[in-house]
């Protein structure tokens, strides 16, 4: 039986994919496994039982991602499973900015206590017209799941599209409309194009990449989408190339005092991925990964570990260890094994950065001797007996 714990309301079509051998916990403290969507989990203690943390959606800012990595604690996200929800919104996002739609909508609210509104309208309307999305540059800084769904519809729609990704893996690059121009280099993107949407993760790397140094390389004009997360834009410079007519609409999924209501800013409240359909397939993909690892030690879509799939045991045991990732340590491993003549059928090791992990499977059930003696090998965070 495994105990799993809900800091956030999570989906009720993705907990109906946990089986009978599992039960739901009010004492974080019982929990094997947490399920989490926006919470903060920084400044909590966590439970020196706790095996993983799914989070349901892409992002994982808010989960201590290197502290659970040395306690062994393996942090799993849904990359793709929102996908389209964000799509759509990015693309309303568009037409939003592009057809002054939101200050049409606007004015008739303003006027519509004028009984000659609609006589009105028509005298006011040149002032929303705005322009269409076919035929513009379409620029896409990121092609993952997001940016892939958002370039392949906008190529339906007409538009030149343009993607940047030095990371691109193969399923996004099988899934790119081959009309789609792949850009080396950014500047490109930010000097060609008449709409520039963002779909990069937030790390040290990319915080804070659109600036005022690569909001001066756009075009006059420009049409800017964050949908990401806001601490990748300075937003202050994006203000001021607003006043300037540099930047001709700024639209942002967050929410903050620097954006919300000042002029050409277009804030949405986060409904990027708050669809019915994204929370249940993210919240569907969360419990399958984590039961999968509960239950055999595999990891698929961690932001900590590395993927590893040894499929379902079929010998006596098996055991996983989460470790350092440097030389010897799997001969060490092997040693420990040897030396109480336990036999191993099978092993996986991978890596990610600075830590490793590795599985086992052995023909008889290891003691609680050989676990103490691999836990006590230097490097080694954690030692789980999965079967």
């Amino acid at each position: 039986m495994f105990n799993y714990y809900c800091l956030n309301p999570i989906s009720k079509v993705g907990l109906e994919g946990f089986t009978e051998d599992y039960k739901c916990t009010d004492q974080i403290g019982e929990a094997d496994g947490i399920l989490v969507r926006s919470a903060s989990m920084h400044e909590m203690e966590l439970p020196e039982n706790l095996l993983a943390v799914a989070r349901a959606g892409a992002g994982v800012n808010n989960i201590p991602l290197e502290k659970c990595a040395e306690k062994g604690i393996v942090v799993f996200n849904t990359p793709g499973a929102n996908a389209n929800g964000v799509k759509e919104i990015v693309i309303a996002g568009m037409l939003l900015a592009s057809r002054d739609i939101v200050d049409g909508i606007n004015w008739v609210r303003e006027n519509s206590a004028d009984p000659n509104v609609g006589k009105a309208a028509e005298k006011i309307k040149k002032n929303f017209a705005g322009t269409e999305i076919a035929g513009k540059k379409l620029g896409i800084i990121g092609l993952g799941a997001i940016g892939v769904k958002v370039a392949n519809t906008a190529k339906h729609l007409g538009m030149e599209v343009y993607g940047y990704d030095p990371y691109v893996s193969v399923d996004a690059a099988w899934n790119l409309s081959r009309d789609v121009k792949h850009v080396i280099d950014v500047n490109d993107i930010y000097e060609n194009c008449d709409i520039i949407t963002i779909h990069v993760p937030l790390l040290d790397s990319t915080k804070g990449m659109v600036d005022e140094a690569a909001i001066a390389k756009m075009k006059q004009g420009v049409i800017l989408l964050n949908f990401a997360r806001d601490l990748l834009v300075d937003e202050e410079a994006v203000l001021r190339a607003i006043e300037s007519g540099k930047v001709r609409r700024y639209v942002s999924d967050f929410p903050n005092p620097v954006t919300a209501g000042k002029a050409g800013c277009i804030v949405i409240p986060h409904l990027g991925a708050s669809t019915e359909e994204s929370e249940d397939n993210c919240a569907a993909m969360a419990v399958k990964e984590l039961m999968d690892y509960l239950e055999n030690g595999n990891i698929k879509n961690s932001v900590n570990y590395p993927a590893c799939d040894m499929g379902v045991c079929t010998q006596a045991g098996r055991i996983s260890i989460f470790h350092k990732n440097v030389a010897n340590m799997i001969t060490r491993f092997a040693a420990v094994f040897g030396e109480k003549g336990i036999n191993i059928s099978d092993m996986i090791n991978k890596s990610k950065g600075e830590v490793a992990y590795t599985m086992f499977d052995v023909e008889e059930k290891a003691s609680e001797e050989i676990i103490s003696m691999l836990r006590a090998i230097p490097g080694v965070f954690r030692v789980r007996v999965v079967k």
